[in-house]
Parts: C-alpha cells; structure tokens; sequence
C-alpha cells in the first residue's frame, strides 16, 4: 500500500479528512467519495497538493475540495463531458476543467453524478 508523506495511504488519509471535518462538509465528501467508487470500482484514490482527495482511472477523474461553505467536485476534463443536467455550476469559463459546488443543505442527483464519473472514465480511456 502506497504511503504519503503525511503517514498514511491516500484512502486512509481521505477517511482522515472526512472525520476531521465532522460536519456536513465530512458527510457530503463521503456520500461523493461512496458514490465514485460505486460507479468505478477501479477508481485509484489520491491525495495531492497538501491534501485534496483525488479520484483515477487511466488519468485524474475528479477531485473532492472542502472549503469553508461548500464541497467542490472539479473534473479535469469537464468541459468535454456531456452535462444533459446541468450539474456543473462552478469553473464554467475554462477550456477544461468544470466543477460542481455542493453547498450545505444540497442533494446529489446520483443518477447524474455517476453518469458524469462514466463519461468521465470513458474520456480517459478513449
């Protein structure tokens, strides 16, 4: 198992996260992280630059940000998925990367979401 300068595997680092936040922030990132590995059980947990989440296959998916008031789920090659929902409501104006801003109080459309963590791994294994 792969072991991060910060002591400890990227996943168990991610559950670290999770517990330190201990609030609905803690929760959101969780159902997220559940939701990922539900549509890819291939998915290769990261933890980069200083301690954000990341999600692979065959290249970056999506990361998992916490700020202060919201959870932000960035795909790094989001400008190429197809977004039929409209989920993606934050870094619209890239050429690449478009993100999701989960804010307190929100719901995941999970239909929507893991349809965008395939076209997602379809575009990286393409």
């Amino acid at each position: 198992m792969k072991k991060d300068a910060a002591g400890g595997s990227p996943s168990e680092l991610i559950d670290a996260r999770i517990e330190e936040l201990g609030d609905w922030r803690g929760e959101m990132l969780a159902r997220i992280r559940a939701l990922v590995k539900a549509a890819d059980p291939d998915v290769v947990e990261e933890w980069k630059w200083r301690g954000v989440p990341v999600w692979e296959h065959d290249g970056i998916l999506c990361t998992g940000e916490t700020y202060k008031k919201a959870v932000k789920v960035t795909f790094f090659k989001g400008a190429a998925l197809d977004d039929p929902t409209g989920m993606f409501n934050s870094s619209l104006e890239g050429n690449t990367r478009r993100a999701i801003d989960f804010n307190e109080g929100d719901t995941i459309d999970e239909k929507a979401f893991t349809g965008l963590i395939h076209a997602a791994i379809a575009l990286n294994t393409a």
